[in-house]
């Protein structure tokens, strides 16, 4: 190549060089800015913030009420609850995913028992207050006690909703709806993988 063709070719390459060096950067910023905006939001929907103990009520075998304590919360590490979880539990629990309507048993589950958390075992619904509400997913008109719940605001898919997570690990159970029968007048609507069932003693 000549010294005319190179000086020719050089502003093009220079240009070229200017060009691509302000894309990455673009994109270096924008990941930058972008990523940690995701993991404090990821952070703050499941688990990051939460305090070192919180209330809860427990509940014996056969679903007597047996007391109330400050018992620490329960933080792991995402990959710590992917060895846990199921697939699904994982995604719904630590993820806030839905599961398909109607794919669980648990809708039908008429036994008299406790209905746990999952993710940390603790006692979330009785099978005193489940009812059917057509929906495909297990509901209830009021949790086993409001201390072992958890309600936030919830404005995903353009919705304005109510979101339910587990107070001591931050499971994301489901969403809380004002259309339940008496009452309360709530349906408690929640995804059966959040959800162990445990027959009354």
């Amino acid at each position: 190549m000549s010294m005319r063709e190179m000086e020719k070719r050089e502003p093009v390459t220079r240009r070229a060089m200017i060009a691509g060096g302000a894309t990455v950067a673009t994109v270096a910023l924008f990941y930058g800015l972008h990523r940690p905006l995701e993991v404090a939001r990821a952070a703050t929907l499941r688990g990051g913030g939460m305090p070192a103990t919180v209330k809860i009520v427990s509940f014996a075998a056969d679903g007597s009420k047996t007391g109330v304590a400050d018992v620490p919360t329960v933080q792991k590490p995402d990959d710590e609850w992917q060895k846990q979880l199921s697939e699904l539990s994982y995604n719904v629990t630590r993820h806030s995913d839905t599961e398909p309507a109607f794919s669980s048993t648990m809708v039908d589950e008429h036994r008299a028992g406790i209905f746990r958390c999952v993710c940390c075992a603790t006692a979330l619904f009785s099978s005193e207050t489940k009812f059917d509400s057509g929906t495909g997913w297990p509901s209830f008109w009021v949790p086993v006690a409001r201390e072992n719940v958890s309600e936030t605001s919830d404005g995903s898919f353009g919705m304005r909703r109510t979101a339910v997570s587990c107070r001591r690990c931050d499971a994301h159970l489901g969403h809380v709806f004002d259309d339940g029968p008496k009452p309360t007048g709530q349906r408690y609507c929640m995804n059966a993988a959040s959800l162990v069932f445990v027959v009354k003693a």
